[in-house]
């Protein structure tokens, strides 16, 4: 991961679900204000009132200009060959600040929204394998355009030199995807993929297909854990934040801090010198305390020297340290 403490904050629209535009461009300005890494927009197919979240995440795109859009995708229900291609379009329309967290669904009653097939709990395990195999059709989808096919050439009539353009031929226990993709590569070639990890299977899903991980300590122990477990892996902890306690989290799967933005400084400074690179926060209220992270947390972070105070990159890639991948079918 790139130097210094990597902060991104999760908006979730569940329950309060906001139906306007403004107001989504409102929340990931004040993000960006606040100079973050990302913002995840998450989703899930119960039903909450949630707006979709790549649809969200494109519409916000042209209305700013540095932070990482990481909307969510359940893999369960839908096809890769359609996300590669959503998430490769939001890549173009952010310039290069798109990724994707990826995340399965064993509920009976999300299945039966589709009516194609039926899941339990006890499929949980052959979901994440599928959500592994979808991850890689993806990278692979975005990989089947060079980045120099397009030619425009209007001299002789040729958009595009078809010799730069490849059949994925993948072939796995869920999904046959011939290819290519419709898309261009994508401006960074491949999108940053997040994981939020729980449990040990799902960091095995990790592994295989991320290059991010969110994953859930209740204490700094685990948290250097989490850290270790999930190396070569961007690792972010994350941390719910109810400044005050005003709302209530209920049963909380992370640590929730109910402090001041000053005391959530001293505890990502601390964690962060025990070897915790990044912290996704997860507001409690919304804008409430996402403002109180940009307003207060934020500069006391960049007093101590351990937050960044300008962006230095361009692209989500950039903000990670990630470098951009060569193209596996270019010769």
């Amino acid at each position: 991961m790139g130097d210094g403490l990597h902060l991104a904050v999760a908006l979730d629209g569940a329950g309060d679900a906001r139906h306007t535009p403004g107001y989504w461009v409102d929340l990931v300005r004040e993000a960006e204000r606040g100079l973050l890494d990302l913002v995840t927009i998450e989703d899930d197919l119960g039903p909450d009132g949630r707006l979709d979240a790549v649809l969200v995440a494109a519409r916000v795109a042209p209305l700013t200009s540095h932070i990482g859009l990481v909307p969510t995708v359940v893999t369960t229900h839908t096809e890769p060959f359609h996300v590669s291609k959503a998430i490769a379009t939001l890549d173009y329309v952010s310039t290069g600040r798109a990724g994707v967290r990826v995340k399965v669904s064993a509920d009976p009653g999300h299945a039966g929204h589709f009516g194609r097939r039926e899941v339990t709990p006890d499929d949980l395990p052959a979901l994440l394998v599928e959500a592994a195999d979808h991850v890689e059709a993806q990278r692979r989808l975005w990989d089947s355009w060079e980045d120099d096919a397009e030619i425009r050439d209007v001299a002789t009539g040729r958009f595009v030199d078809r010799d730069k353009l490849h059949y994925v031929d993948f072939e796995g226990d869920f999904f046959s995807v011939k290819g290519p993709s419709i898309t261009p590569r994508p401006p960074q070639g491949q999108p940053p993929v997040a994981v939020l990890s729980h449990e040990p299977a799902v960091l095995d899903l990790a592994r295989r297909a991320a290059d991010i991980v969110f994953t859930t300590p209740h204490a700094l122990d685990e948290a250097v854990a989490h850290a270790a477990d999930a190396a070569p892996l961007h690792h972010f902890a994350d941390l719910a934040v109810d400044f005050g306690g005003r709302t209530g989290t209920g049963s909380p799967d992370a640590l929730v801090f109910t402090g001041t933005p000053a005391g959530l400084a001293d505890l990502l400074a601390e964690w962060h010198a025990a070897g915790v690179r990044g912290f996704r926060l997860r507001p409690a209220s919304l804008p409430d305390d996402l403002s109180a992270i940009v307003s207060g947390v934020v500069p006391e972070l960049q007093r101590r020297g351990l937050f960044r105070t300008a962006y230095t990159a361009t692209t989500l890639r950039g903000h990670l340290g990630l470098p951009r991948p060569a193209n596996r079918y270019a010769a």
